[in-house]
């Protein structure tokens, strides 16, 4: 679970999160939505431990970020659009790295691999394949694999389609809704409104560091006449 308090991002002058609070439950994927430079990535960095709030609190599987930053890594994993991994290994020698640093080893970390791959319909023979000679979905499925290796009870997706042909795409959406099947969280950031429309229960429309709008998603599809994109519009222009 996730619980998000008022919380904030100052980089001297410049506001980059104003006092944005939200909650997302287990099985449930929560869209951050919201153009470039809006304040999703900051959001999530905060959440991921990896920038300090300035003010507010945020907790992660029940784990304060700030005063709690290893035990809330130890529940979350985090795929970002264009992460690289290293392409001179094997798939299967890049699962086996990273499962090192989750204390995964011999024939559980061997099982694990096996789960990922299964779960994103990965091949063996994919997995003995080196980075480089991997098709750019297929890289992308060994970040995701990588990132869920310890079975994370949450998951921060931020903009993880940028760059992905439609194929790789539509495998990428399609893991994201069966593992919050498992009872994970996730939050989904990006600006593409209709793959929020496809995978979130909740969305949270994000603009200039505020959270102006956070509903269902079927209210906020109401809000737009069926749209996304249009709720988006027509919330920021109610709140000018």
């Amino acid at each position: 679970m996730i619980e998000v308090v008022q919380i904030e991002k100052a980089y001297r002058k410049f506001q980059a999160v104003r006092g944005i609070s939200f909650e997302v439950r287990p099985g449930e994927v929560y869209g951050l939505l919201g153009p470039n430079g809006a304040g999703k990535t900051t959001t999530l960095r905060m959440l991921a431990t990896l920038l300090k709030p300035t003010a507010g609190s945020a907790r992660v599987a029940g784990f304060d970020v700030a005063r709690q930053s290893l035990e809330a890594r130890r529940n979350l994993g985090i795929v970002n659009g264009g992460m690289k991994v290293y392409d001179k290994l094997t798939g299967y020698e890049v699962l086996d790295f990273f499962g090192s640093f989750y204390d995964l080893w011999g024939a559980k970390l061997k099982e694990r691999i096996g789960w990922a791959a299964e779960l994103l319909h990965i091949e063996q023979a994919v997995l003995n394949k080196q980075v480089k000679d991997m098709s750019t979905g297929m890289q992308q499925k060994i970040v995701i694999a990588r990132a869920i290796l310890h079975q994370p009870q949450v998951l921060l997706l931020d903009e993880a389609t940028a760059g992905l042909d439609v194929f790789a795409r539509r495998a990428l959406l399609d893991f994201v809704k069966q593992y919050a099947s498992l009872g994970k969280t996730l939050v989904y950031s990006t600006h593409v409104m209709s793959e929020a429309e496809e995978v979130c229960n909740r969305v949270g429309f994000i603009h200039q560091g505020s959270l102006v709008y956070e509903g269902p998603l079927q209210e906020a599809l109401e809000l737009g006449s069926g749209n996304l994109e249009r709720a988006f519009i027509r919330r920021l222009k109610e709140a000018a």
